[in-house]
């Protein structure tokens, strides 16, 4: 069963944020996130349940999630955040 899930990002300076992840093949095309008039940048999409890796590409420099429920270790990919879904 898929659940909407939030993500959000504090970039004011960003001309551009993505969010890569295993869901998405770590590709930057997939999921551009959409700026806000407050400075941070937002994104809603579907996940299964469970613990997926990911983390913010900010103008190509990825960067970690600061709410993230945690923060682990890729092999290809270095240290990404993790989310839970339930």
């Amino acid at each position: 069963m898929l659940k909407p899930v939030n993500f959000f990002f504090m970039a004011p300076n960003a001309k551009s944020v993505a969010l890569v992840g295993e869901f998405n093949d770590w590709n930057p095309q997939t999921h551009p996130m959409h700026r806000c008039p407050d400075g941070s940048w937002s994104i809603q999409i579907q996940l299964h349940h469970g613990h997926h890796m990911y983390r913010f590409l900010v103008d190509g420099e990825p960067a970690l999630d600061p709410r993230a429920h945690g923060v682990v270790r890729s092999e290809q990919h270095g240290r990404v955040s993790v989310v839970a879904v339930s």
